[in-house]
């Protein structure tokens, strides 16, 4: 049935190509839908047709989308600078933006390494495992770049690929020929056609002329122009923001193929898309029902194949570990009543305030962990009783349904005069910000060793990755740090304090927020500059936190102080630092004096090395250049069980030798 159907594809989306001789290139005329078949023009803008530069400012358009809808997120998708795209089109950098709004989008495009055709690279990641080569490039990229293109410049065959998989997205731009400077066009725009589009539309819309665009695209008056194909338009003047008044309608109904007008009924460039409406809306539609058929027989239980973990809440608590930080004041003083508590946890057991006080010894202060977290002790199971105020709803939904060993787990609650006790595992060895600020101190025995540092690591690893992967929802913590991940009795890490988590949908791994809060150290740039919450953010906070488990960060809030020359101590972020430490020359000796001194050299160099390296991809600052926490928990695994199989006292394997 499969093979039919793309059978009948290929054969349906074969049109004929009227070539003009005359243009700089070739328009892709629908071919963009037969990705199993190359074209000449389908594999990008040619970059050795009389150019005078292999690099320039171009432009590409985009339309906003329910997910893509804000100058950041379009941006994000498009590897663009969100203040440039949103300087042009007289926007700020978070507004969300009405659906099908069309921007301009300000892109270096240059040619690729075979020095064949001009593109702008995009990167993206694979969400779902419905997603293929053609649905990200005509859907997710609108029709800047193409299948085959993709095909031909990812190592990945269509057949093979997989969630969490980066993708090179090469977008289609172009720059000016000789014969369009000397015509004083000094940009090229890469427009996206939609219905109704006519050229003289097109080259109203962009105060250009009609006949510099058909003969940019390689097209006669004749020709038919699809929607959903980009078009080259030439420009004499930076473009400026798209005046909605002469924005196309909304589209009619698609004519049938006999309704269209033949022969010399119609020979303007007025002749527009009304042709390729019928023979495009037959194409997608048929290639809608090839992907999910496509999707519907390779689709797994989940994501990776396998098993989704039970998220039904416990019937009794639990032994672990509670969030060791102080209850964030809220001025509105929200409270929730017992019945609304009832009806919000279900099946977790809702205490009485008197329980807690006997369990806790009336709040005693000798059972006070930090802030507002109390020791407690509950029909002879160890607790800690957190006290919060304001509305804790969200973070009571959250820890219901996930589970996790390591993810703290909420056993019960109480509200009590308008605060809500949340009662969670205790953790025999407190926060790894503890140990790690312990290690430092002068007369303390205790230190993590190597193999504990690299277990807690891939501990959290594993934490983040089931959040983001295979959580139902899924999740972002937005709150990692060393604060945060709490030890068990047996020094295993588990992750805790959900108040900031956010859950994403399967089909939008991105959002924007206007209230950015956080601990300065562990907070990703794009966040920092823009509010975008992606699950990058928790990737480059655990590359800060490896960095801790490396350096024993003495202050646990990710800043590290160095000396200026003059003995005068400046602060600066580990996530700054590690890139000095592994370039240049002297790398190991730079290594040696990153870790934390308390190791006492009692670690493996080479492993040290790989550990500290994926940090430093973790906390990139472009965004697209951060692994996935997928990729992330594998090499984590394979140092981990390199690390268990290291003995100190034999022979040490040196990276830089």
């Amino acid at each position: 049935m499969m093979n039919f159907v793309l059978v009948v594809l290929v054969v349906v989306v074969v049109v004929v190509v009227i070539d003009g001789c005359s243009g700089q290139q070739a328009y892709v005329n629908n071919k963009q839908l037969d990705c199993y078949k190359n074209y000449s023009n389908t594999g990008g803008y040619l970059c050795n047709n009389g150019a005078d530069v292999s690099s320039c400012l171009s432009y590409l358009t985009f339309r906003s989308t329910p997910i893509y809808n804000s100058a950041a997120t379009i941006g994000y998708l498009l590897s663009a600078d969100p203040s440039q795209i949103a300087q042009i089109n007289n926007i700020s950098d978070v507004d969300t933006l009405p659906s099908d709004t069309l921007l301009i989008v300000p892109t270096n495009c240059s040619c690729n390494n075979n020095n064949t055709y001009y593109q702008h690279n995009a990167s993206y990641v694979l969400k779902t495992t419905s997603e293929t080569y053609f649905t990200v490039s005509n859907n997710t990229y609108q029709g800047l770049t193409t299948c085959q293109s993709m095909m031909a410049q990812n190592p990945y065959n269509y057949r093979d690929l997989l969630v969490g998989m980066k993708l090179t997205a090469p977008l289609r731009c172009a720059c000016p020929t000789s014969n369009q400077t000397h015509a004083g066009f000094t940009y090229l725009l890469t427009y996206l056609v939609t219905w109704r589009d006519t050229i003289s539309l097109i080259a109203h819309r962009f105060r250009s002329d009609e006949s510099s665009i058909l003969d940019a695209n390689q097209l006669s008056s004749d020709d038919i122009v699809f929607p959903f194909t980009p078009i080259l338009v030439p420009l004499k003047t930076k473009p400026t923001k798209i005046d909605s008044a002469v924005s196309p309608p909304p589209p009619p109904t698609p004519p049938t193929l006999a309704t269209v007008p033949v022969g010399n009924q119609s020979t303007s460039s007025s002749k527009g898309v009304f042709i390729g409406v019928g023979v495009g809306g037959v194409v997608l539609l048929l290639f809608a029902l090839a992907g999910f058929l496509f999707w519907f027989f390779r689709r797994r239980p989940n994501r990776h194949g396998q098993p989704v973990p039970d998220t039904s809440p416990p019937t009794t608590p639990p032994k672990g570990a509670v969030s060791y930080t102080t209850a964030l004041p809220d001025s509105k003083s929200w409270s929730v009543s017992p019945e609304g508590v009832r009806y919000a946890v279900g099946s977790l057991t809702v205490y009485k305030y008197e329980e807690l006080e006997k369990g806790t010894a009336f709040f005693r202060e000798d059972n006070r962990i930090k802030g507002s977290v109390y020791m407690g002790s509950f029909k002879g199971d160890k607790a800690a009783v957190k006290v919060m105020k304001g509305n804790v709803s969200e973070e009571i939904n959250i820890l219901k349904q996930i589970n996790h060993s390591n993810i703290i787990r909420l056993s019960g609650l109480c509200v009590h005069d308008g605060n809500t006790y949340l009662v969670y595992e205790y953790a025999d060895n407190g926060s790894l910000a503890d140990w790690l600020l312990r290690s430092k101190k002068k007369g303390q025995s205790q230190s993590l060793g190597w193999k504990q540092r690299v277990q807690i690591a891939y501990d959290v690893a594993d934490a983040l990755n089931y959040l983001h992967n295979y959580a139902t929802p899924p999740y972002i913590h937005k709150n990692l740090k060393s604060s945060n991940i709490l030890l068990d009795g047996e020094l295993r890490a588990k992750l805790a304090n959900f108040g900031l988590a956010r859950s994403i949908r399967e089909d939008q791994d991105l959002q924007l927020t206007r209230h950015v809060v956080g601990t300065y150290g562990y907070m990703a740039p794009e966040y920092i500059d823009n509010g975008l919450v992606t699950p990058k953010l928790d990737v480059y906070a655990f590359g800060v936190v490896i960095l801790e488990l490396l350096s024993g960060s003495e202050t646990g809030n990710a800043i590290q102080k160095k000396r200026n020359g003059q003995d005068e101590e400046e602060e600066e972020l580990l996530s700054a630092s590690i890139s000095q430490v592994l370039g240049g020359e002297n790398v190991r000796e730079k290594l040696r004096g990153f870790m934390d001194p308390s190791l006492s050299n009692e670690y493996p160099l080479d492993l040290a090395y790989s550990l500290a390296q994926l940090a430093n991809k973790c906390v990139a600052h472009p965004i697209n250049s951060r692994p996935p926490i997928s990729e992330v928990f594998v090499i984590l695994s394979k140092i981990l069980s390199s690390s268990m199989d290291w003995d100190s006292s034999s022979y040490e394997v040196d990276p830089f030798t």
